[in-house]
């Protein structure tokens, strides 16, 4: 389902965006978004490729919109956008979370949407700023920050493993 194209030419055209607006386009990102992945075959993927692959799918729909999402992304970046912003970028994580089969819903399931929601932020800032044809640059970048969590967790696995004797202890 592709980004209604009187919502679209109407964000494009706009002077100034409104929360409405910024809301209802996003919203139709990702829709769209969820529809592409769909129609691949997640569940053969490891989870770090699922969520890999949504958030090239997002950006994908977005680059022939790019200068549009580029404001859209200056406006939500206002501190009286703030609740907004959050708000869509928390839709966002939480649809490539759903998108990718994820069934956690303990604490996990906010942790999951909360470091996607920053990395995926932090991928779409750098994504502004990739000028190479084939956005190789954003890939990179995305690969690295999903190393990053990957890394932490592991950190944390051990961190967790090396208090557990004092935790028994007390």
């Amino acid at each position: 389902m592709p980004i209604d194209p009187e919502l679209d030419a109407a964000l494009a055209a706009a002077k100034e965006f409104t929360p409405d607006l910024v809301e209802r386009w996003s919203h139709a990102v990702d829709v769209e978004m969820v529809a592409a992945l769909e129609a691949l075959d997640l569940n053969a993927m490891p989870v770090r490729k699922r969520i890999r692959t949504a958030v090239l799918t997002r950006l994908a729909i977005l680059k022939p919109h790019k200068q549009t999402a580029r404001r859209a992304a200056l406006y939500l970046a206002s501190p009286l956008q703030m609740p907004l912003a959050l708000r869509l970028v928390a839709a966002t994580a939480d649809a490539m979370w759903r998108a990718a089969h994820d069934t956690s819903t303990d604490f996990n399931w906010y942790t999951k949407r909360t470091i996607l929601a920053a990395v995926y932020t932090a991928t779409e800032i750098a994504w502004f700023g990739d000028d190479t044809p084939d956005e190789s640059a954003t890939a990179r970048f995305l690969d690295a920050r999903i190393e990053n969590v990957i890394q932490y967790e592991k950190l944390k696995t051990r961190v967790r493993a090396a208090c557990q004797p004092i935790r028994t202890q007390s």
